[in-house]
């Protein structure tokens, strides 16, 4: 969600990004849920076309009936953790600049979530997820102004109902200088399954070029609702070739 970039770059361009990503929560359980998320994304960029490939390594430690991304898809009253690790969802997704004049700019995206994550280890649901959605982008000076509007479809695991759910988010990045930006943004989005509760959130985040072809990303965020963790954070670092 943090690593959006203003549409539409003149010639082709090919970026690799990895870090991780830590949160912990309670998600309506009595027993906190920690997650750590660690993906390697590619991103192709071309004219008015972005494509972009996730493929992450996951570990989670709690009381089980959390997924990462939703929240809590099955209620539970176990107060022991367990550890499980591996393979996570693995995301694609494709991008198209429709809109492009003066400062403002439209972007229409369609995602894939392949259930590659071990459901038996609630890693994941163990099915494919579709979205949709629309980003607009407003730069003004030194400002930029984005906010996401979406749909996703979701999978539904054996014995676990999952309705199709809205979800977006608004934000704002604000160059500090040459090679310093920061920012913030708001995410919410309806819970799919009638154990969970709704996600909301605020992240803050902090981006910096080390070089021509090199950009580092910190981001801290605070959740609002029982859908979303208690806190979290994270480090991306990208390279440009």
């Amino acid at each position: 969600m943090l690593a959006f970039s203003v549409p539409a770059v003149a010639d082709d361009q090919l970026s690799l990004s990895t870090g991780f990503d830590y949160s912990s929560g309670k998600y309506g359980n009595t027993t906190s849920t920690d997650i750590l998320y660690i993906p390697v994304t590619g991103k192709f960029e071309s004219d008015k076309l972005t494509l972009k490939l996730t493929v992450p390594y996951i570990s989670i430690t709690g009381p089980g009936g959390v997924v990462q991304g939703i929240g809590r898809v099955r209620a539970t009253t176990a107060a022991t953790k367990t550890t499980n690790s591996g393979l996570g969802d693995i995301t694609a997704s494709a991008g198209y600049n429709v809109y492009s004049v003066d400062s403002l700019a439209f972007d229409v995206v369609g995602n894939v979530k392949f259930g590659t994550a071990d459901a038996n280890k609630g890693l994941g649901t163990g099915k494919n997820d579709y979205s949709a959605q629309i980003d607009g982008y407003y730069t003004r000076d030194k400002t930029t102004l984005f906010a996401t509007a979406g749909y996703k479809i979701y999978g539904a695991p054996a014995g676990v109902k999952m309705s199709s759910v809205p979800y977006g988010s608004v934000g704002a990045s604000q160059k500090l200088g040459d090679e310093t930006s920061a920012g913030v943004m708001v995410y919410m989005a309806k819970s799919p399954s009638a154990a969970g509760s709704d996600q909301q959130e605020v992240t803050v985040f902090v981006s910096h070029k080390l070089t021509p072809s090199l950009k580092i990303q910190v981001n801290i965020l605070n959740g609002l609702s029982n859908g979303s963790p208690d806190f979290g954070g994270g480090v991306m670092i990208t390279g440009y070739f």
